[in-house]
Parts: structure tokens; C-alpha cells; sequence
């Protein structure tokens, strides 16, 4: 990984912990598999600390241009499976 999270430096220390284990575990689902329900809690809490929809394009976005790994489409495929295990 040769690249940074995107984070809002006025979040709270486990917001930041709670954003970058989101982001880390969508790098994971495109690397290897990962469990369905873990990235819709994970989602959740994301979803919690940035509530904005904008916000949340903003974040996918960058981590998108950074990495190459699309947190939006990893997202819709554990809304819309059916198995427990989610491999992008």
C-alpha cells in the first residue's frame, strides 16, 4: 500500500480508526474475500460518521483515485448478495 486513507482531520481518533478500517476492508474484499455483514456494519458505522451522501462520494472518490478499488461498487455487492462471502 503506497497510499493514504482519505480522512477529515476533525474527526475524533476512533472515527479515524472506524474510517480507515472501512477503507481497509474494501482494499481486502478486492484482494482476497472478505465477510458481507462485516462490510455492511463497517458501512454503517462510515455512514454515521459521514452522513453526507456528497461527502461520502467525496471520500470514495479519493480512495478510489489512490488505491483503484471502488468502495461504492463493494458496497452495493454486499447490499445486493445473497452470500456471506463478498469477493470483488
Amino acid at each position: 500500500m503506497n497510499y493514504e486513507y482519505p480522512i477529515d482531520e476533525t474527526w475524533s481518533t476512533e472515527e479515524i480508526i472506524d474510517v480507515v478500517n472501512f477503507f481497509s476492508l474494501v482494499e481486502k474484499a478486492h484482494e482476497t474475500k472478505v465477510s458481507r455483514q462485516e462490510i455492511l456494519v463497517l458501512y454503517n458505522r462510515f455512514k454515521q460518521i459521514v452522513p453526507s451522501k456528497s461527502e461520502e462520494k467525496t471520500l470514495f472518490s479519493q480512495f478510489e483515485a489512490a488505491s483503484g478499488y471502488s468502495s461504492y461498487k463493494t458496497v452495493k455487492k454486499a447490499k445486493e448478495s445473497k452470500d456471506n462471502i463478498i469477493k470483488m
